[in-house]
């Protein structure tokens, strides 16, 4: 049943919230009443700027804030993380002034030439992916753009130059690449090839921005290469396990499910195959799911089993895995997504946040498994599946998060991760992934007409011009998150890719016109046979449909003046 929506006014992403106000939204379905009004919104955004004002205050330029302690620690490579993975989040909420104060300070104080040995895949998506998404965002902030931009742009250098450094990973015998990598050695001898499935499978969605953006296809070539070899080490069931050899490609743990070590991979290939228009990457993941769904799937939860046999190996359910009904809703099936996360939400309910293991036979936590880093899974699972069906459900599990954290994870500086929920004790961190993706999707949850959901007005600044000419039209809706909640748009691709075509046509033509004018001062004997479609075409070639065909795709009729159009045969 889908809730009726009395009202139709939420907070409003980039307005100033009056606390005085008393329009509300009130989501009724079978007698309940979920109530959200602009309190919520201005609660959220309390909640970011505590934990972000403590960082800037306490741990800036670390990595990372300790709560506890109030001050700073670096976790996965010393270039100021929290400060990169929260700067989208900062334009999400409308602090447009702060947003480009930020991305100057990281222009003028972040160096990735250092001796540091990093994690190829975190550093893929929160420093590349943040600093990609900011780039992409830079227009809507209001600041001063680069001419063609989104084909460049300071943030854009800076996430090729972060990717640059990831690269010596992926030289290996299969393409798969190395877990960590040191930023300005490469791959250390002694680097132990094993590594999780998901640090194999979760660079197409970054690696192509960057390709399509720059006209630079190493980093997409690469990034399919791993894909590719990865998709051959499956088993005879049609499962991958949790941690591979990526020289050997032997398979190190054998455990297959949609969790920890393996969740991301399947993510990308269902929004690399949306984000690229990519038909491979989709089916690949079809007939994983298709395994997934007979030899995982019990009761509409998910359990881990052997990747060859299918056997139960482990009856439990992982928090990370509570991405799952999110991915379900963007390939339309619904009806499981939604059992599924009433599964989950029952866990949430019982604790007041999700342990990172729970037991489904014994219905509790797992020794040594009982903290709750406060992660975004379930509440980014939620934003879409309100979206996908508009049930109240979902907003009341976000109040529920809401109060939880508030009252749980909340020190004097910042929020603290929850180190065991049965008793509420604290652990001395908070993840940059709070404030990328847990308090983002949260606010965007209550936000449907947020202009990342393609929501907003003409006026309201819900689409943008870009590319060389002004010719592109970006940020009109259809942004794809990488599964550190920073949003890609793929507008941008297909601008920017198209450029690089353009380039290639034109010199196509000034080739063929030179050819043929040195040809017709030669003498030469007539050919019979029918002539070239285009002068850029060779005889016989036709030209191929752009790779994306939907809303936001840029207006491409270059010749159209006055109303009148120019097709190749005028």
């Amino acid at each position: 049943m889908h809730c009726l929506q009395a009202q139709t006014r939420l907070f409003s992403a980039g307005n100033t919230l009056d606390p005085t106000l008393e329009t509300v939204v009130i989501y009724s379905c079978g007698g309940q009443h979920v109530r959200v009004g602009p309190d919520d919104g201005t609660r959220i955004k309390s909640m970011f700027y505590h934990a972000y004002n403590s960082y800037l205050d306490n741990a800036f330029p670390y990595d990372e804030l300790r709560p506890l302690t109030c001050d700073g620690q670096d976790t996965w490579g010393s270039f100021s993380l929290t400060l990169i993975d929260a700067l989208d989040t900062l334009l999400v909420l409308g602090n447009r002034t702060e947003f480009e104060r930020v991305a100057s300070l990281l222009q003028d104080t972040v160096d990735f030439d250092i001796d540091v040995n990093a994690s190829v895949f975190e550093t893929n998506i929160r420093v590349v992916g943040g600093l990609l998404s900011a780039h992409l965002l830079a227009g809507r902030a209001g600041m001063e753009l680069e001419s063609g931009w989104p084909c460049s742009g300071p943030l854009l250098r800076m996430a090729e130059d972060a990717a640059r450094k990831l690269l010596p990973a992926f030289q290996t015998p299969t393409g798969m690449p190395y877990g960590t990598v040191n930023l300005l050695h490469g791959v250390s001898p002694t680097e132990t090839p094993v590594t999780c499935t998901a640090g194999v499978g979760t660079f197409i969605l970054e690696f192509a921005t960057l390709s399509r953006l720059t006209g630079d296809a190493t980093f997409e070539n690469v990034a399919r290469r791993a894909l590719r070899a990865l998709w051959k080490t499956r088993s005879d069931i049609g499962l991958v396990g949790n941690h591979i050899d990526i020289v050997s490609k032997k398979w190190v743990a054998q455990d297959a499910g949609i969790g920890a070590g393996v969740d991301s991979y399947f993510e990308y290939l269902v929004k690399g195959a949306i984000m690229l228009q990519d038909e491979e990457l989709l089916n690949m993941f079809l007939e994983y799911d298709r395994a997934i769904q007979n030899y995982t799937r019990f009761d509409d939860w998910y359990l881990w089993v052997h990747m060859h046999k299918g056997t139960v190996s482990m009856p439990v359910f992982q928090s990370l895995e509570a991405f799952w009904p999110g991915l379900q809703s963007l390939l339309g099936n619904l009806d499981s997504a939604v059992r599924t996360f009433q599964n989950y939400y029952s866990v949430w309910r019982q604790f007041g946040g999700l342990p990172e293991f729970y037991s489904i036979p014994q219905g509790y936590t797992v020794d040594k498994r009982e903290g709750y880093p406060l992660r975004p899974e379930l509440i980014e699972s939620a934003m879409y599946l309100f979206r996908a069906t508009g049930d109240h459900t979902y907003l009341q599990l976000g109040l529920d998060a809401l109060e939880s954290i508030e009252r749980i994870a909340k020190t004097p500086c910042g929020y603290a991760s929850v180190k065991d929920l049965r008793d509420h004790q604290l652990d001395n961190r908070m993840e940059s992934f709070f404030l990328a993706e847990t308090i983002k999707y949260l606010y965007l949850l209550f936000d449907p007409t947020h202009f990342l959901h393609g929501g907003g007005t003409e006026g309201d600044g819900s689409w943008e011009e870009g590319g060389e000419g002004g010719q592109c039209v970006l940020g009109a809706g259809g942004f794809i998150f990488n599964t550190e909640a920073h949003p890609l748009d793929p507008a941008a691709l297909y601008c920017c890719s198209r450029h690089t075509q353009d380039r290639r046509e034109l010199r196509d033509i000034l080739i063929n016109l030179s050819q043929h004018d040195r040809q017709s001062k030669q003498p030469t004997k007539e050919t019979e046979g029918p002539a070239p479609e285009s002068i850029a075409l060779k005889p016989g070639e036709k030209k191929t449909p752009p790779p994306l065909s939907c809303p936001v795709q840029p207006f491409s009729a270059r010749l159209s003046i006055l109303g009148q159009v120019f097709s190749d045969n005028t």
